[in-house]
């Protein structure tokens, strides 16, 4: 089993190098590629004392000056117009300020980025405010049906509305200028590596030092067989893919820059993905970037246009909320089903000898081994067939009891504690033995990507109908598809249709 990212520790790895620009033979022992990626850059620009906003956010910083913007407008409405009570002008003001936030939000105008221009943003900040003073109206003329009173169209509530609106814009070419400045003065700088050495990282490194307000630090490259270059690389080559990991630990990288390497596209997709545990920002130089039309959603570095790969799920926000939906559901979920859970065991008990739960070793999140639980359904002859028969679903020791339970997936039901002790998700990838993990691993070589959030209940896979004897590379690509594009409304359609499932008796 590989180990998780999270046992390795900074300093177990640390090779010789030698010195850029030094003959081959002149190896440095005492020297790790890091150290000259240190002593090769030049001296910062600012004192030490700002090395704690290296880990600032663009994002809070807009939230507050946006709010900041509302305030200003409701308080110019309140000095000139005046007036209290739940149709005045100031409370129209702040709903559509709410409104407004809102539009912001769900538009992606708090996200980090690259290339910060008020400018830019103009098109999409009027046009949310367009909707969000709609949508203000449309709530203030619903309440006024509701509570049977005379909607009165008062055009102050658009002043306020105008008022805010360009607050904001002003108030965000202030907050832009200053987080330019803050990177151009190495206050902010994220620690940035390159993956890939050849013609086009190197351009991209030379423009990330030359142009330090994007605010991203490349201490050096990454790549299996760096190529030859016409002009001498400006920082070095760290290593290749297998010292990845060491790198972005011990050099505390955030960034990861994804150019033209010698790497195979399958060994960069794993490279990748070891990036989703870590806190890691990653952008990718498109394949033919000169024809390359730079999206909105899209950032670029003095002409280069990158593209942001979407945060890992496990980092997301509303990863939070999925375990608490895991612990509520569960929970209330065993409360409401303990008198069938009772009539199951009993069931179990009385239809044949043996332990009424069957506990066996199944493999989770980051490879964290863990006792799955499920009512049992037959006896197997020894625990080593338990962990080494691929499907027993035909066995003739299958119980009567046994044969229903599996065929309305009721056997399934103790892992709801298993979700509640946190070993399982509700939804996910299909925990597998730790036997078949080791032979599914060298095989597929997507499928280990699969732990890298905790297993399901029911998941992607199987609601495709892949379980039992199906396919293992189409589950493993499935998982993945789940993982890279979760949500909660991607796990709420599979609950859904986990339901129909069992509703039809489609358990195996």
């Amino acid at each position: 089993m590989t180990k998780s990212l999270h046992s390795v520790k900074p300093g177990a790895e640390s090779s010789p190098s030698t010195a850029p620009g030094a003959s081959p033979g002149a190896a440095h022992p005492s020297v790790t590629p890091l150290d000259w990626a240190e002593m090769t850059e030049p001296a910062p620009t600012t004192p030490a004392r700002w090395a704690r906003f290296t880990r600032f956010s663009v994002r809070p910083l807009l939230v507050a000056l946006d709010v900041a913007a509302i305030a200003v407008g409701i308080v110019v409405l309140e000095l000139v117009v005046g007036g209290l009570g739940f149709d005045s002008p100031t409370v129209k003001t702040l709903s559509f300020g709410a409104f407004f936030l809102i539009g912001l939000w769900s538009g992606g105008l708090y996200r980090s980025r690259l290339s910060l221009s008020a400018l830019d943003d103009l098109p999409a900040l009027a046009g949310r405010a367009l909707a969000a003073a709609a949508l203000s109206a449309v709530a203030q003329i619903a309440w006024a049906e509701l509570t049977s009173t005379v909607y009165d169209v008062n055009w102050s509530y658009l002043g306020g509305a105008t008022i805010v609106t360009v607050a904001v814009i002003l108030f965000r070419a202030v907050g832009y200028s200053v987080v330019r400045r803050m990177r151009a003065h190495r206050m902010v700088a994220h620690r940035t590596l390159i993956l890939g050495a050849g013609r086009v990282g190197n351009q991209v490194a030379e423009v990330l030092r030359a142009h330090p307000e994007y605010g991203l630090h490349p201490i050096g490259f990454l790549d299996a067989d760096p190529p030859e270059t016409e002009q001498p690389r400006i920082l070095p080559v760290l290593g290749g893919p297998e010292a990845f990991s060491r790198v972005l630990l011990q050099g505390g990288v955030r960034t990861v820059v994804v150019a033209f390497s010698s790497m195979k596209e399958s060994q960069m997709v794993s490279l990748i993905r070891t990036c989703d545990r870590l806190s890691c920002e990653l952008f990718v130089v498109p394949r033919l970037f000169e024809l390359h039309q730079v999206e909105s959603s899209m950032d670029n570095a003095w002409g280069f246009p990158l593209v942001r790969l979407r945060r890992a799920t496990y980092r997301s926000q509303a990863w939070a909320m999925k375990r608490a939906m895991d612990i509520l559901v569960s929970g209330f979920t065993i409360v409401l089903l303990a008198p069938v859970l009772a009539l199951i065991s009993l069931a179990v008990r009385l239809d044949g000898k043996g332990d009424i739960l069957f506990r066996q070793e199944r493999v989770g999140v980051d490879g964290h081994h863990f006792q799955l639980l499920k009512f049992r359904s037959l006896r197997p002859a020894t625990e080593m067939e338990s962990q080494t028969k691929w499907n027993i679903g035909d066995d003739p020791r299958v119980t009567r009891v046994g044969r229903f339970l599996r065929s309305t997936s009721l056997d399934e039901l103790p892992q709801l504690y298993n979700i509640l002790r946190g070993d399982m998700s509700l939804v996910g990838p299909r925990p597998e033995r730790p036997h078949f993990v080791s032979q599914f691993q060298s095989l597929y070589p997507s499928y280990d990507a699969r732990h890298r959030v905790p297993s399901g209940l029911t998941g992607w896979a199987q609601v495709h109908g892949l379980r039992g004897d199906t396919s293992i590379a189409d589950r493993a690509r499935f998982d993945n598809y789940y993982i890279e594009n979760w949500s909660l409304w991607l796990d709420m359609k599979i609950i859904l249709r986990t339901f129909s499932s069992v509703l039809r008796g489609a358990g195996r």
